[in-house]
């Protein structure tokens, strides 16, 4: 299945939400020409669709609108491994080769992962099934091997830096007090590298291992900075 033409207007709908990934990563411009023009369309929808899942996890106070949009996605991801799309994402990723189907089963556990965990291990942990398939859906869309790891920092950077509520482990709360998220993002870095594959995944954990050692995690590189961290993240 060929991938999305990079050069095709978006639908207005499909736009909307891809709009809502690249108001995150303003720096998305520089970085993504360290990705193959021909994977920019579908890399972009595809990075919509892990935010979508994992805000749907993580975001607003009540975490039962969440539960219940996860479960809406499970219907949704088991019509794409059928052939059947109902939401805008689907129109770049439906009929594309991936494990749709064990992706919609790995979401039954990304509402453990709302709250913090006891420990550093317990968060990384709670993360690796939904981690492993999110792997398997992103080597059929882009290719290369063992890119669960670099996925796992991604996500762990997404809660860290848009719902930090829940992302910090017990542990470091307790021995950091308020500097703990500082705490937090340091350990990430010593225990995940930036390299990943396929490629944008490479430059997605660059980026994600680069904001992590920012005092806010959620704000943009800098020009320079995005090239640097692009180019190390490509070459792995």
């Amino acid at each position: 299945m060929s991938a999305p033409d990079p050069r095709a207007p978006l639908d207005p709908a499909l736009e909307s939400f891809i709009d809502k990934w690249r108001g995150r990563w303003p720096e998305w411009p520089v970085a993504e020409i360290f990705v193959p023009p021909a994977q920019r369309a579908l890399a972009l929808a595809w990075a919509t669709l892990l935010q979508e899942l994992t805000d749907a996890a993580w975001g607003g106070r009540d975490a039962r609108p969440g539960e219940a949009k996860l479960g809406w996605w499970q219907e949704e991801l088991t019509g794409w491994a059928a052939g059947r799309r109902r939401h805008p994402l689907g129109q770049a990723l439906q009929r594309q080769p991936a494990t749709w189907a064990r992706l919609a089963q790995a979401l039954d556990t990304l509402p453990a992962t709302r709250e913090p965990a006891r420990d550093a291990e317990q968060a990384i942990a709670a993360l690796q099934a939904f981690a492993a398939a999110a792997a398997e859906a992103e080597q059929a869309l882009f290719g290369g091997t063992g890119c669960a790891p670099a996925i796992t920092l991604s996500l762990l950077h997404l809660h860290l830096a848009h719902h930090p509520d829940g992302a910090v482990p017990e542990a470091l709360r307790a021995a950091h007090g308020e500097n703990a998220p500082q705490a937090w993002a340091k350990a990430l870095r010593r225990r995940f590298g930036a390299r990943g594959t396929p490629r944008p995944r490479g430059v997605w954990a660059a980026l994600a291992h680069a904001r992590l050692a920012q005092a806010d995690p959620a704000q943009p590189l800098s020009p320079w900075r995005t090239v640097w961290a692009a180019w190390r993240g490509a070459r792995g």
